[in-house]
């Protein structure tokens, strides 16, 4: 019996996921991600102080999260010759236009999300 019910089931009355929450889940879902991009969002940021506004990154993780928010093209690399030199982040345009969304996020989170006692 069970099995004609599952013969009549409707697969086209499934509903598939959206292609684009596919893709911006596949960059934001990305641990780090999120978070460098809101750092980002006031101002742009020397490396060394993206790295210590985000407790836990390490260098290596920080350096291949920008190269890969680069990529996307939501973050803007740009090499002060100095001296000393120094490498500064900034979001690009379609970076800056995430800023409602991770807004929005961050509010839920804060209505939505048990707070980690770990953290003060």
């Amino acid at each position: 019996m069970r099995m004609a019910a599952e013969q009549t089931h409707d697969l086209a009355a499934c509903k598939r996921v959206d292609d684009g929450i596919t893709r911006v889940f596949q960059l934001l879902g990305k641990r780090w991600n999120g978070p460098i991009l809101s750092v980002l969002q006031a101002q742009s940021a020397y490396f060394t102080d993206l790295r210590r506004a985000i407790p836990g990154i390490s260098e290596r993780m920080l350096s291949d999260r920008l190269a890969e928010l680069g990529a996307a093209g939501l973050v803007l690399r740009e090499v002060d010759e100095g001296p000393p030199l120094r490498v500064s982040y900034r979001l690009t345009g379609a970076g800056a236009a995430l800023e409602p969304a991770l807004r929005e996020l961050g509010d839920w989170a804060k209505h939505h999300l048990p707070d980690d006692p770990g953290c003060p």
